[in-house]
C-alpha cells in the first residue's frame, strides 16, 4: 500500500497518512504527496472540503521519519529541510477549501505542523500533541512554525511544551483551543470528520476562503522575521548529530551544547 492515500468521497477529498507501523512518520515523499493533493483540491470545483487523517488509530503523524536526516551534514541541510517543510505546510494552509485534521494518537513534530495549518482539528481521547525536539534530536522549529503554533496555543504554552518536551493530552489541547472536539475513538473521529466536512462543504465557499486567508494575513502582519541563523545553530550542531544517533540506536542522548 502507498504511504499516503488519496480518495474522493462525494464532494470531500480524503487523505490518509498510511504508515501505521511507523506511527505515520512522514517521509519526504509523503510531504510531497500533500503538496500534490493540495493542488488537486484547489483546482477541482467539485471538491468542497478536505480531510487529512492518519491510519491505524495510534498516530496522526509522529513527525518526520528520522531516517530522512541521515544525510544531513551541516546547518545548510537544516535550512533546506525547513524550506521544504514550510513549502509543504504553506500548500495546505493556502488551499482555499476548508481543511480538517482528524487526529487519533500521536500528533507531534511535523505531524503537529500539518495539523496546525488545517482549519479545523478534532481528536480522539488518546490524542497527544507536542514538539519534543529538546528531548529527541536537539533541532528547533523554524520561525514560521513558531508563529503558527504560538498563534494557536499562545507563546507561553508553546515555550512550556518545548522546554519540557512533554506531550499535551486531548483535554488540555481542547482547553488551549488547539482542537475543537474530543471523540471517544479513532472510528468516531473518522465518522465525525466526514460529518463536519459535509457541514462546511455546504457553506458559502467564498466566505470560508476569505475568513481563512484573513486570519493568515493577520498572523503575517508583523512581517517576515529572519530565523535562518537559529535553524543553522541547531541543525549544524554536534548535539543534533548526537540526538539523531541516540534516537536511531534507542539510547539517551548526551547533550553538550556544542
Amino acid at each position: 500500500m502507498p504511504d499516503i492515500l488519496h480518495e474522493t468521497r462525494g464532494r470531500i477529498a480524503w487523505t490518509t497518512l498510511n504508515r501505521p507501523d511507523q506511527r505515520n512518520a512522514m517521509t519526504f515523499a509523503m510531504y510531497e504527496g500533500l503538496v500534490e493533493q493540495a493542488e488537486v483540491v484547489t483546482k477541482d470545483p467539485a471538491i468542497r472540503a478536505w480531510v487529512i487523517t492518519g491510519a491505524g488509530g495510534k498516530a496522526f503523524a509522529a513527525g518526520t521519519d528520522i531516517s530522512q536526516f541521515k544525510a544531513f551534514k551541516s546547518g545548510q541541510d537544516g535550512l533546506e529541510y525547513e524550506k521544504r517543510i514550510d513549502r509543504v505546510l504553506s500548500a495546505v494552509e493556502d488551499c482555499p477549501k476548508p481543511v480538517i485534521a482528524a487526529i487519533a494518537g500521536a500528533c507531534t513534530g511535523g505531524g503537529l505542523g500539518i495539523a496546525a495549518v488545517c482549519d479545523l482539528r478534532i481528536a480522539s481521547a488518546n490524542a497527544k500533541f507536542g514538539v519534543p525536539v529538546a528531548r529527541t534530536l536537539g533541532n528547533c522549529l523554524s520561525t514560521s512554525n513558531v508563529s503558527r503554533f504560538a498563534t494557536l496555543i499562545g507563546p507561553a504554552k508553546l515555550k512550556e511544551l518545548i522546554f519540557t518536551a512533554r506531550l499535551m493530552e486531548a483535554p488540555e489541547a481542547l482547553a488551549a483551543g488547539l482542537i475543537s472536539e474530543i471523540l471517544p475513538s479513532h472510528e468516531a473521529v473518522v465518522e465525525r470528520a466526514m460529518a463536519l466536512a459535509e457541514t462546511v462543504a455546504g457553506m458559502a465557499p467564498r466566505t470560508l476562503t476569505a475568513t481563512k486567508f484573513a486570519l493568515k494575513r493577520l498572523r503575517l502582519a508583523a512581517g517576515t522575521i529572519q530565523g535562518d541563523d537559529l535553524v543553522e545553530l541547531c541543525f549544524g550542531s554536534q548535539d543534533f548529530r548526537e540526538g539523531m544517533d541516540a534516537f536511531l540506536n534507542k539510547r539517551a542522548p548526551n547533550w553538550t551544547g556544542n
